[in-house]
């Protein structure tokens, strides 16, 4: 096994034909990997990606070749996957205005040229989801919002259409699961690769607390912040601490990381149903 790359959250290891992913305890905010670990986070992430993962197979083939035959030392927060060629975009949907998406419509009425309708504030439902992609960079760089005319120049029209067909089936299916358990899923960020026949294939983690935003449903009010079971709880801390949102980034108090871990653990025991054991 060899280690082939590090990334913001996990670890990439080649294993024969496969890739290994380790999930790390670390959090990034702002692009910036915070000095400071949530205990259990890694493993909440992949077992959540797993639980989602063999409920979407009827809408699109995934990377999971094993999430169970990994080294002892990794078990539980580490998968066996297939090797893809990665598409070179993040596929966003978005059902609720937040975060980027919020600031770039109240700049232009429009999020990744797609038009919404005036007078929507923080919180908002939207008419229904859309698809807001953005570039993919190395680690360091800033991810910037892309129209699905820019993926299709990139891809090709065919391709970029399947991506988005995808991503806004794989958010109303996991929206429509979550929502039966409480839960609003705002946003998800989603990843894609083709295997050696071409197919596209859903990759990385799937509908989780770091990729997604995750409200309850019954606190949700527009117009305001909304509680989160995910990370925005620690950028809402961070950024509240003056920090400029550059390396290197603050150490993160006990009691943040508590409540943390804790809004990980909620997220997790209410969309799956089951009972958090670490």
């Amino acid at each position: 096994m060899r280690h082939v790359y590090s990334g913001k959250v996990r670890e990439i290891y080649s294993d024969g034909a496969d890739l290994l992913l380790v999930a790390s305890d670390r959090v990034s905010v702002y692009d910036v990997v915070l000095p400071t670990p949530i205990p259990d986070k890694g493993a909440l992430l992949t077992q959540l990606s797993v639980w989602w993962f063999d409920r979407l197979t009827d809408v699109v083939p995934n990377h999971l070749v094993s999430a169970t035959d990994v080294p002892d030392e990794f078990a539980g927060r580490a998968v066996r996957c297939r090797r893809l060629e990665m598409v070179p975009f993040e596929c966003i949907a978005r059902g609720y205005l937040a975060g980027s998406g919020l600031r770039e419509y109240l700049a232009t009425g429009a999020i990744s040229g797609v038009p919404l309708p005036p007078g929507l504030v923080e919180g908002s439902r939207l008419p229904e989801p859309i698809f807001t992609p953005t570039t993919k960079v190395s680690d360091g760089g800033h991810d910037a919002p892309a129209t699905f005319d820019e993926v299709a120049d990139a891809v090709g029209t065919e391709l970029a259409g399947r991506l988005r067909e995808l991503t806004l089936e794989v958010y109303r299916r996991g929206a429509e699961r979550a929502s039966a358990n409480g839960i609003i899923v705002a946003d998800t960020k989603l990843e894609f690769g083709r295997d050696a026949d071409g197919e596209l294939v859903l990759a990385d983690e799937v509908l989780t607390p770091d990729s997604s935003r995750f409200w309850p449903a019954d606190e949700w009010v527009p117009g305001r912040a909304q509680h989160a079971f995910d990370k925005q709880f620690v950028r809402d801390w961070a950024a509240g601490t003056g920090w400029d949102k550059k390396p290197p980034g603050p150490e993160i108090p006990a009691d943040v990381v508590a409540a943390t871990r804790t809004r990980y653990v909620e997220a997790y025991e209410k969309i799956t149903g089951s009972h958090w054991r670490r």
